[in-house]
């Protein structure tokens, strides 16, 4: 199931950019940094085996970027698209590294006989994948890589017949764009939109002994299934989201067709636990409490504080007797951001920051604060140039480190303070959509404007 693709890059070849940024979030614009990253050590280094699984076609991989510039240079083509950068990725646990490496080098001389290409094979996401770093120019005729639909359709076809001879998966018929979650199917990390679905999918499952009953209880989950027959792809998306994800997205085992399957191999008693959840609803409980002193003394909690603390509830961390879980897709994915909701909770409480205005303004204060004890630590600095005594100079590197761990501090307060600003909004919305879910599930009414695709 190789999976390929194949995209430009634009930039100039004179700017050197080290790959020092995380790799999943940088945009590779330009040749040096694709060549830095199709390169990349921990990405091309084997647990076992500890060989660097890098190969250049045309060229020494040691010197690619030097090579394909005096390419560039000789032939006068410096400027629009310098190279592409493209994929090939196997099915997860199906090839070897070396396999899928050798497959690479001979899939780049067959598609790019007359270019420059550097091959590397990477295992960082789980999933074996090649990357390749194509120069732009012909080394023998000048003429630049025309990257048009067929010569895609000739990779992914030149893809397809290694894969055959070697005995491998081929995607049969393939509809569309590959999907790039194939491509990162192994990969760890915090939980996204799609593992949320397919989490919420497969629970539904357990429970259901047909589709009908499956796309019931999608919804009272939060998710609206639409796979009308006029609709050329199903798609899934999160009641309070306008944007829809096709659902062979998430995988084969995640289409209409397949999961209409699962569930009919369900026995019949699991649909109890479908009625039972279908007509559980949340009840409010209320607890005698005791009240000590005046009422007029309590103290109300307002401003940014009494947000956090309502998202807090929703959430179902407070109080420790709360058993309540969050009822929308979105409520959920707020749990990944604990910590971070966590320091800006701290830093509100600490400095009584009630509205945004005041953050605004701490802010001001704090970049003040930062710009003058900045000034101290440089005349520290400056005194330590020409200084030769020994118990001057302890004192002003102790006098020096301590302005840098008050700046260190000052910077974090920062930008845990520009995160409030960043995130009040959000927060906001994300409260608003869950009160509406809980609403609805406390209504005796059933909504009787439901999605086309719920039936």
């Amino acid at each position: 199931m190789a999976t390929t693709k194949i995209w430009a890059v634009k930039d100039s070849l004179s700017r050197v950019v080290h790959y020092a940024v995380n790799p999943e979030k940088t945009n590779f614009n330009n040749l040096k940094q694709v060549l830095l990253y199709a390169e990349n050590k921990e990405k091309t280094v084997d647990e076992k085996g500890k060989t660097m699984y890098v190969t250049g076609v045309n060229c020494n991989r040691e010197r690619a970027s030097e090579e394909m510039k005096m390419t560039q240079e000789k032939f006068g083509k410096c400027t629009g698209n310098v190279a592409y950068h493209a994929y090939q990725s196997f099915k997860t646990g199906e090839v070897s590294p070396e396999l899928a490496h050798e497959i690479g080098v001979k899939l780049a001389r067959k598609m790019w006989g007359e270019y420059q290409v550097l091959v590397a094979t990477h295992f960082n996401t789980g999933t074996y994948h090649n990357h390749f770093v194509v120069c732009s120019v012909n080394m023998f005729t000048g003429k630049k890589f025309n990257c048009n639909k067929g010569a895609y359709y000739r990779f992914r076809g030149l893809s397809d017949e290694l894969c055959n001879e070697n005995n491998l998966t081929v995607i049969k018929n393939p509809k569309g764009k590959t999907p790039r979650n194939i491509y990162f199917a192994e990969k760890r990390g915090e939980p996204t939109k799609y593992n949320l679905m397919r989490k919420a999918i497969d629970e539904t499952i357990q429970i259901c002994v047909n589709y009908t009953q499956f796309k019931k209880a999608m919804y009272k989950k939060g998710y609206i299934i639409n796979d009308n027959q006029n609709r050329k792809y199903a798609t899934i998306r999160s009641i309070n989201d306008k944007k829809v994800t096709r659902m062979y997205h998430l995988g084969d085992n995640y289409i209409p067709e397949n999961i209409a399957h699962r569930v009919r191999q369900n026995h019949c008693y699991v649909q109890n636990k479908y009625y039972d959840f279908i007509k559980t609803k949340t009840n409010k409980k209320y607890k005698r409490c005791k009240l000590k002193g005046k009422v007029n003394n309590i103290k109300k909690i307002k401003g940014l504080e009494a947000l956090f603390l309502l998202l807090y509830y929703l959430l179902g961390m407070i109080p420790k007797q709360n058993t309540k879980k969050p009822l929308s897709p979105e409520m959920k994915q707020e749990v990944r951001k604990m910590q971070r909701y966590s320091n800006e909770i701290r830093l509100i409480a600490k400095e009584k920051l009630q509205t945004i205005d005041d953050v605004k303004q701490y802010i001001s204060q704090t970049e003040k604060n930062i710009a003058k004890i900045t000034d101290i630590r440089q005349k520290y600095r400056n005194k330590l140039r020409n200084c030769t005594d020994d118990e001057l100079i302890k004192q002003y590197k102790s006098k020096r480190d301590e302005c840098t761990t008050i700046l260190k501090d000052y910077r974090n307060s920062l930008k845990v303070a520009n995160q409030i600003i960043e995130d009040n909004p959000k927060i906001k919305e994300v409260i608003r959509i869950e009160k509406q879910m809980r609403k609805e599930e406390l209504s005796p009414t059933k909504n009787k404007n439901r999605d086309r695709g719920v039936r």
